[in-house]
């Protein structure tokens, strides 16, 4: 693994929380068999932190909050 993709790991806690749950990934990016920039698109997909997930939640949100003002009307 590179030094800047280990740098890259500290910084970011999400990634590294998901290093450590899923040891496979260390060695699938020793041997150069994935990217830091796949392993990234994965732990955004498995965190829901993509940009469509973070809409959907806002839009859940709102749902949630007039269907509150509904009621209390």
């Amino acid at each position: 693994m590179r030094l800047n993709d280990q740098i890259n790991f500290k910084e970011n806690n999400n990634n590294y929380l998901l290093l450590k749950e899923n040891s496979y990934y260390i060695k699938a990016l020793n041997r150069q068999e994935m990217d830091y920039k796949t392993f990234v698109n994965e732990m955004k997909i498995k965190y829901k932190n993509r940009t469509t997930d973070k809409i959907n939640k806002v839009i859940d949100n709102m749902d949630l909050i007039s269907s509150v003002l509904d009621i209390l009307k």
